[in-house]
C-alpha cells in the first residue's frame, strides 16, 4: 500500500467526462495513522459528493491520489496533473484534471504552489496556514478552508492579554508555517506590551531541548507557545515531560488536538495546556463506519500484482491493515471539515461550471462560492481565505479529554469569548511577567532590552500618568489644573481672585461708591455755601477740584474685582497714584497759602504779591500732577503692571506685577515727599488760628495713609495674591477716608450742625485774637 502511493497513479481510478479532482497526500507513516485518516476522509466526501443527486447530477468524480514523499519527488506527481496526453503544455488547453487539493503543510503547499499558480490550476487546500499564501500576486488560483496563521496568532495574542502574560516564549520549527506565525506574532506584540523573552527553534536535534527549558527558567518564562508542526512538537513535547517543565503551554492547531499527546504518560507534569483548534463540524455523519468498512473491506481483499489488480485495491495499504480501526477514526479530527469542505468547495465550482459557466471561467467561480455545510457556510474573501472560527480548548488531565473554554472568530466580526472558570489551575494561576505591573501613579522606567523589564517611578505633584495610553511618561498638568504625587489625573485649580460675588468685594465696592457719593454730597454743599468763611477757609474751588479727585482715585477700586486684565491692571495703582498725588498736591499748597497769608504776607510782602498775582497755588498743583503723570506714562511704556497668574498647590491667583520696580518706588518716593510737604506745612501752620490751623486734620489723613500702605507692603512680602489685591483696594479706601473725614467732616459739621461758627465775625474774632496773640509776644 505505501509503494502503490509512492509516486505514481493508483491502479485504477473513475473517471466521467474527464472530470477528475486530484489530492496530494502527506507522507504516511504507519506509527502515525492521521494521514491515512486524512484519505479517508476525502475518499468519504467523493464517494458522498458521487451519491447525491443535487451536487452534480450525472456527473462522478473522479480522482488521483499520490504520496508526497520529498519535496523533489512530489514534482513528477504534480507535472502530471498539469499534463495532457502525457505532455505539459505551454499554453492553456484542457488538462486531465480540473482542480488539486493538498498537500498537508504549508511549506510542502509552498513548495509545489508556483507550479500550479503559473497555469492557474485552482488549487483547494486543507492544510496549508501560512500567511504568504493569502498574497493574491503570487498565488492568484489558491483557495483554502483553514484560516490563515494571522488570525490564530492575533487569537493567542488576545488570549495572552487576557491573563496579562507579557514575559512569554514562542517555540517554532524552522519552515515557513512557523516562521510566517512568527513575523505576525512579533507584529502583534508591539501593539499589545507582550515581550517575547526567548524563542527557540525545533529541530531533529533534541539534544538541545534541555538547555532550552533551562533558560525558560532562568529568564523567569512561565507562558510557552509552540506553533509547530506535529512531527516537531511530539519529540519537544516528550522532553519536556521527562524534563517536568511546568508552565502554561498555548499549542496551534496542528497539535491542540492531538490525542496521542494527551495520552501520554507524565504529561500532566507539564502543568496547564491550552490550545487553538479550527472550528468546524467535529464528527462527520457516517464517516467512521466509512472507515471501518473500508478498512474490513480492504483485509479481505487479496490485491494481485501486474495488469490484474482489481478495483477494490485502489489506495489499498497493507501497513493500514495491521492498524485497529478505532485507532484511525479517533485521530486528531482538526482537519476532517476542513478535507470535506475542500472537495465540496471543488464539487460546488464545478457545479456553476456545467450550469452555466464557460469552463474557463471555473476560477473565477471560486470567488463567488457560498454553500452551508453541517450549518456552517462556506465562503472565501479576496484573498482566498473563509472565514476565521477558532475554538479554545483545555487539556482537562482528570477526564482526558479537551474541554472548550472559548471561541474566537471574524465572521460577521471579531469577537473572542473565554470562559476561566473552566481552567484548573491547580492551586497556582501562573504569572508571566519581567515586572509587575506598577501600582496607580507610577511610570514604568525600562531597565533592559525588553519593555516588559522596568522600574517603577513616582509622578511627582504637578504631574500625572495615563499608564492605557503611555506607561512611561509622567504627563504635566494644564495651567490650569493640579495633581498630588502619584495621580492618574489633574484637577482644576481653583482660580483666586476678588470674585464680584464675594462678600469682601462687595464691601469694597460699597466703600467706593460711598466715597464718591460722599465727594459729590459734599461738593454740593461746598457749592450752596460757596461765599461763607468756612467754605472759603477750606480753599473754595480747590475743594471741588479735591473732591473730584477723590472721586476719581475711589473708581479705581472697581478694577481690583474680578479677573484682571491689562486695562484693569493700569487702572489700579498707576491711576490711582495721577489721583492721588493731585490730592495731596491740593492739601501741601493750602497749608502753605494758609502760612503765607499770616506769616509770608509780614515778612515777605513782595513774594506773597507774587504768589496771589500768578495764581501760585495752580501751578504748583499742575507741576506735581504732571510729574507723576510722566512718570505713571514712563512706567507703563518702560514695563507697566500687567496680569499675572501664580499657581500655589491646588489654586491659581490672578493678580498685577509691579512692572519696572525702579519706576515704581520712583513713583512711591515722590508720593512720600508730597506727603511730607503736607506735614511739614502743615506742621507750620499748628500756631495759627483755630478755624485756619488744618495740622490736625492733614496729620491724621497722612497717619491713616502710612499706616494703610505700611499694612500693604507687609502683606505683599507674605501672603498671596488675592490677600494681596484686597489690602491694596483697602489701603487706597483708607487713604481716601482719611483725607474725607480728616479734611472734609469737620468743615461739613461746621456748615450744618453749627452755622454760627460759619459767620465772617466769628473768624474775624478769631484772627484777631490771633494778632492780639502774636503782638504781645
Amino acid at each position: 500500500m505505501h509503494s502503490a502511493m509512492s509516486g505514481h497513479p493508483s491502479g485504477s481510478y473513475y473517471k466521467v467526462m474527464n472530470d477528475h479532482t486530484s489530492y496530494i497526500l502527506q507522507p504516511f507513516d504507519p506509527e502515525a495513522p492521521s494521514g491515512y485518516q486524512q484519505l479517508q476522509v476525502f475518499r468519504f466526501t467523493i464517494e458522498e459528493i458521487n451519491n447525491s443527486t443535487d451536487l452534480l447530477p450525472g456527473v462522478i468524480l473522479g480522482y488521483e491520489i499520490f504520496d508526497y514523499c520529498t519535496d523533489s519527488l512530489n514534482f513528477r506527481a504534480a507535472l502530471d496533473f498539469l499534463s495532457s496526453k502525457g505532455v505539459v503544455p505551454f499554453i492553456n488547453i484542457p488538462r486531465k484534471v480540473i482542480s488539486v487539493t493538498g498537500p498537508f503543510g504549508s511549506q510542502k503547499t509552498l513548495t509545489v504552489a508556483p507550479l500550479f499558480m503559473a497555469n492557474l490550476m485552482p488549487m483547494v487546500n486543507h492544510g496549508a496556514s501560512s500567511v504568504e499564501l493569502s498574497n493574491k500576486y503570487l498565488y492568484p488560483s489558491f483557495f483554502r478552508t483553514i484560516p490563515s496563521d494571522y488570525y490564530q496568532v492575533r487569537a493567542i495574542v488576545r488570549i495572552l492579554q487576557y491573563f496579562n502574560w507579557n514575559w512569554i516564549a514562542f517555540f517554532g520549527s524552522d519552515n515557513a508555517y512557523s516562521q510566517d506565525a512568527l513575523t505576525v506574532f512579533m507584529d502583534e506584540l508591539k501593539t499589545a506590551n507582550i515581550c517575547l523573552a526567548f524563542n527557540g527553534i525545533l529541530s531533529g536535534d533534541t539534544s538541545k531541548y534541555f538547555d532550552m527549558f533551562d533558560k525558560l527558567n532562568i529568564l523567569n518564562i512561565n507562558v510557552v507557545v509552540v506553533f509547530a508542526n506535529i512531527e516537531f512538537v511530539i519529540p519537544f513535547i516528550e522532553k519536556a515531560i521527562e524534563k517536568r517543565v511546568r508552565k502554561v503551554w498555548i499549542a496551534s492547531e496542528t497539535w491542540s488536538l492531538n490525542q496521542d499527546l494527551m495520552n501520554a504518560d507524565g504529561i500532566e507534569a507539564l502543568g496547564v495546556i491550552i490550545g487553538m483548534s479550527i472550528q468546524g463540524q467535529g464528527t462527520l455523519l457516517g464517516l467512521d463506519n466509512f472507515i471501518i468498512n473500508t478498512m474490513h473491506q480492504q483485509n479481505d481483499t487479496k490485491c494481485p500484482s501486474g495488469s490484474q489488480v482489481k478495483k477494490t485495491c485502489n489506495q489499498v495499504c497493507f501497513e493500514c491493515l495491521k492498524t485497529n480501526p478505532e485507532i484511525i477514526t479517533h485521530q486528531d479530527p482538526t482537519f476532517n471539515f476542513a478535507i470535506y469542505s475542500a472537495v465540496y468547495a471543488v464539487a460546488h465550482a464545478l457545479h456553476k461550471v456545467l450550469d452555466y459557466l464557460p469552463s474557463y471561467e471555473c476560477l473565477r467561480c471560486f470567488v463567488y462560492l457560498c454553500f452551508t455545510l453541517y450549518n456552517e457556510t462556506m465562503v472565501f474573501d479576496e484573498s482566498g481565505n473563509p472565514p476565521a472560527r477558532y475554538t479554545i480548548v483545555y487539556w482537562d488531565w482528570n477526564s482526558r479529554n479537551f474541554v472548550k473554554i472559548g471561541s474566537y472568530y471574524t465572521d460577521p466580526e471579531v469577537h473572542f469569548i473565554l470562559n476561566e472558570e473552566l481552567i484548573n489551575w491547580q492551586g497556582n494561576k501562573s504569572v508571566s511577567m519581567c515586572s509587575k505591573d506598577c501600582d496607580a501613579g507610577y511610570r514604568r522606567v525600562q531597565t533592559a532590552f525588553h519593555s516588559c523589564c522596568f522600574d517603577c517611578e513616582i509622578c511627582i505633584a504637578g504631574t500625572y500618568i495615563n499608564s492605557s495610553a503611555d506607561p512611561y511618561t509622567c504627563l504635566p498638568c494644564k495651567e490650569d489644573e493640579w495633581s498630588q504625587n502619584a495621580s492618574t489625573s489633574c484637577n482644576k485649580c481653583f482660580l483666586q481672585y476678588l470674585y464680584e460675588t464675594e462678600l469682601l468685594s462687595v464691601g469694597l465696592m460699597f466703600s467706593a461708591s460711598f466715597i464718591i457719593g460722599t465727594s459729590v454730597a459734599i461738593a454740593v454743599l461746598f457749592a450752596y455755601n460757596y461765599n461763607t468763611p468756612v467754605v472759603r477757609s477750606a480753599g473754595g474751588k480747590m475743594c471741588f477740584f479735591l473732591l473730584s479727585c477723590l472721586a476719581l482715585s475711589s473708581t479705581c477700586v472697581f478694577f481690583f474685582i474680578g479677573r484682571p486684565e491689562h486695562i484693569d491692571c493700569i487702572m489700579r495703582n498707576p491711576a490711582f497714584a495721577v489721583f492721588y498725588s493731585a490730592c495731596l498736591s491740593c492739601l501741601a499748597v493750602r497749608s502753605f497759602q494758609i502760612v503765607c497769608v499770616f506769616k509770608m504776607a509780614t515778612n515777605l510782602p513782595k513774594a506773597y504779591e507774587f504768589w496771589v498775582k500768578h495764581n501760585g497755588q495752580w501751578l504748583i498743583i499742575v507741576l506735581f500732577v504732571v510729574v507723576q503723570l510722566f512718570l505713571c506714562t514712563l512706567w507703563i511704556a518702560v514695563d507697566g503692571p500687567k496680569p499675572v497668574q501664580t499657581k500655589v498647590q491646588t489654586q491659581i491667583m490672578f493678580d498685577c506685577t509691579l512692572g519696572n520696580s525702579a519706576i515704581f518706588y520712583l513713583i512711591i518716593i515722590f508720593l512720600g515727599l508730597l506727603s511730607v510737604a503736607c506735614f511739614s506745612f502743615a506742621y507750620m501752620g499748628t500756631d495759627l488760628p483755630e478755624n485756619y490751623n488744618e495740622g490736625k486734620s492733614i496729620t491724621f489723613s497722612l497717619l491713616i495713609f502710612y499706616i494703610s500702605w505700611a499694612v500693604f507692603l507687609t502683606v505683599r512680602l507674605s501672603s498671596s495674591e488675592k490677600t494681596t489685591a484686597a489690602v491694596n483696594a483697602i489701603s487706597i479706601l483708607c487713604s481716601l477716608y482719611g483725607i474725607l473725614y480728616g479734611y472734609f467732616f469737620p468743615k461739613s459739621y461746621i456748615i450744618i450742625f453749627k452755622p454760627e461758627n460759619n459767620t465772617t465775625a466769628y473768624f474775624q474774632t478769631s484772627i484777631q485774637s490771633y494778632t492780639l496773640h502774636t503782638s504781645s509776644m
